[in-house]
């Protein structure tokens, strides 16, 4: 399935569909997943990098399980919007998961976001550097999922 607009995506999910959330690292995936209505995203796991087809089996047994209708990709933009090199990995990555899982995709800029959520690792939670380094790319993926779903039109 192409790429999509935000604004398309929960039309084309199913039934109860969720979204999975994703931010594509060097070395890890964080893993988000939205709730059935499209208002709330949790942090999921992490997925260590290794070849590409183990990683996307691990993300597909991750759709299968908690009812995955449709992804949201962080895109790492530049700070003036433009794109770099890492949003052309995100984009080639992105292709290749979708010719292994035929699900409707959406890019959402994640600028900003892994900062966002370290400040609030070290404001709110006071978490040392060994366990925030543990959990901020699933955080981060979460933080990514929200700004998308918080963007989407209320459910009629």
């Amino acid at each position: 399935m192409p790429i999509c607009k935000l604004a398309d995506l929960p039309r084309l999910l199913p039934p109860g569909g969720r979204l999975m959330g994703l931010d594509f690292g060097t070395r890890t995936i964080g893993v988000a997943v939205s709730d059935a209505a499209l208002r709330v995203a949790s942090p999921v796991t992490i997925v260590r990098r290794r070849k590409f087809s183990a990683d996307a089996l691990e993300l597909a047994e991750l759709v299968e399980s908690r009812n995955i209708g449709g992804f949201v990709v962080g895109l790492p933009l530049n700070m003036d919007g433009t794109e770099g090199p890492r949003c052309q990995a995100t984009r080639d990555l992105t292709a290749e998961l979708l010719l292994r899982m035929d699900l409707p995709c959406a890019f959402q800029d994640e600028r900003m976001s892994t900062q966002a959520v370290e400040r609030a690792m070290i404001a709110e939670a006071d978490l040392t550097r060994s366990k925030r380094k543990k959990s901020i790319d699933s955080a981060a993926a979460a933080w990514i999922l929200q700004a998308a779903l918080d963007t989407l039109p209320a459910p009629e």
